[in-house]
């Protein structure tokens, strides 16, 4: 069974850690300034998430009509590892749970940014109903 029962859940869990990150006073303004789009395609369940830097960041559960600098698919139990440290973003992608197209060289320079992400997922999760384990 899939971590995230369905779309609605899987929204209201990743909605609220990317709106988080791109409101946090020290990644926000570095996400915006990088002026790049990220669209996360994510199956299991069905879904898309956008991270845009307009409007000083914002983050878009559901198409939109933006234009992806960065599109990311995955599943929604790969970005649940993900977010938990279970998973890297250099062996995910090795591995193929995680496909991108783009210029990843952007993407890689973000990920020192996740750091209040992987603290925040954690109790985000718990939160809403998944079972996390703890450290």
């Amino acid at each position: 069974m899939a971590v995230f029962e369905n779309t609605e859940k899987m929204y209201t869990i990743l909605g609220a850690l990317f709106n988080k990150l791109v409101k946090d006073p020290a990644v926000g303004p570095q996400f915006v300034e990088a002026n790049i789009i990220i669209k996360f395609a994510i199956d299991n369940p069905s879904g898309e998430i956008w991270l845009s830097p307009h409007n000083g960041g914002e983050v878009i559960c559901g198409p939109s009509g933006l234009t992806a600098t960065i599109d990311m698919s995955l599943s929604g139990d790969t970005c649940h590892k993900f977010w938990l440290q279970e998973v890297s973003m250099p062996v995910a992608l090795a591995k193929g749970l995680i496909k991108a197209k783009g210029p990843l060289p952007k993407v890689l320079k973000l990920l020192p940014l996740l750091k209040p992400a992987y603290e925040a997922y954690p109790s985000i999760a718990k939160e809403n109903g998944l079972a996390v384990a703890d450290k």
